[in-house]
């Protein structure tokens, strides 16, 4: 995907210009009324649009096999842009307790709003018909999970769903475009944290919501355009680099995950292990039929019998980084509980497997060869 032509001759920029306008002059009355009434593809305010995101919001639709994208500020804000659009007091919303722990904050806002809201256990999806009722509306999940790698079914979710007409949304943020479309297996929406694999570089934050229909894209579009949650061209530039080198990097990472994975499933002090790549793990046939190229680079595992035993082993690696986020190009290491699951009530955390001595890596692009032995290393001294 390419811009429009900056000369005379046709040449086009290899990188797509940073349109930073926050306004825009309007030729005539007549070309204002055609972008006013979506006839054609223009900008007037970047609360709107903006030409930067909107070349992104493509490539990703792309990269999806979907019909459009509608970026925003972050990740949860693009789920909750969902939530806004598509729920409203006295609807039932299905979801599980394995997903990213922000969630568990933005359940409470809806409850205050009047969704009845019911948690699953993701091992247990295979029971969520058994929960529809006639006021659900919507089903979330992430598959792989976060923070256990859990593989969750799409299509048989999507069974669930057509019980009560109920919108499948799919967070794909873990497993990328590169290993898994849902849209193909019978979501309806899917969810990105823009800011991990697709960007890959700590350095910018954004959220992507993949579209299935252009009415999708016009009913998400108006609650952006409503809330403000348009994101700065700045970061939509930083986010194109990250596009171009994401195919390669999911590879890497992905073959990173799976070498660590093997390492960790033979050593003494590894108590249980998460990936879907493995034989071993409950997911893998299912993971082995809706993904492919790989299983992703994050994995999960217990380390010795208690927290102390997983902060010592954090503490001594000295390639992988102790750090939140994931989908970099650095290896990265944290304990959900002291971080990503830190406001989850800790009966909620049991409830579903995250221990106090749960370790949730994701793997980047150095040398598998030395992320093994840094982990040896460090384990060896536990």
């Amino acid at each position: 995907m390419q811009s429009d032509p900056l000369t005379p001759y046709g040449n086009k920029p290899m990188v797509t210009p940073i349109v930073s306008a926050v306004n825009y002059e309007y030729v005539s009355f007549e070309i204002l009324k055609k972008i006013t009434n979506g006839e054609i593809d223009g900008y007037t305010y970047h609360r709107d649009d903006n030409p930067t995101i909107r070349t992104q919001e493509k490539r990703l639709a792309l990269l999806e096999e979907a019909d459009d994208c509608v970026i925003s500020t972050t990740g949860m804000a693009a789920l909750t842009m969902v939530f806004f659009t598509y729920l409203k007091k006295g609807d039932h919303l299905l979801t599980f307790h394995d997903i990213y722990g922000a969630n568990y904050k933005v359940s409470l806002i809806l409850e205050k709003f009047g969704v009845e809201i019911t948690w699953l256990n993701a091992d247990d999806y295979d029971k969520t018909e058994n929960y529809v009722k006639q006021n659900t509306k919507m089903i979330f999940c992430e598959t792989p999970t976060n923070p256990l790698i859990k593989t969750i079914d799409i299509e048989l979710l999507k069974k669930a769903a057509n019980k009560s007409g109920a919108m499948l949304v799919v967070d794909n943020t873990f497993a990328t475009p590169y290993h898994q479309k849902p849209l193909k297996l019978g979501a309806d929406l899917v969810i990105h944290s823009a800011t991990k694999a697709l960007g890959g570089h700590n350095d910018l934050m954004a959220g992507a919501i993949i579209c299935k229909t252009h009415q999708q894209y016009d009913e998400l579009w108006f609650t952006r355009q409503a809330i403000g949650t348009t994101l700065d061209a700045f970061s939509g530039s930083l986010l194109e680099r990250g596009l171009k080198t994401f195919n390669l990097r999911s590879k890497k990472m992905s073959d990173n995950a799976m070498l660590s994975a093997e390492f960790l499933m033979s050593h003494s002090k590894i108590k249980k292990i998460f990936y879907p790549g493995l034989k071993s793990d409950k997911g893998h046939e299912v993971a082995k039929r809706q993904m492919e190229d790989g299983f992703g680079g994050m994995l999960a595992f217990d380390v010795g019998d208690n927290q102390a035993d997983a902060q010592k082993f954090v503490e001594n690696l000295k390639i992988i980084k102790h750090a939140v986020s994931l989908g970099c190009t650095e290896s990265l290491v944290c304990l959900p509980v002291l971080t990503t699951m830190l406001y989850m009530p800790i009966e909620r955390r049991l409830s579903f497997g995250v221990k106090e001595n749960t370790v949730r890596m994701s793997c980047g692009i150095e040398d598998g060869r030395l992320l093994v032995e840094d982990m040896k290393q460090s384990l060896d001294k536990l």
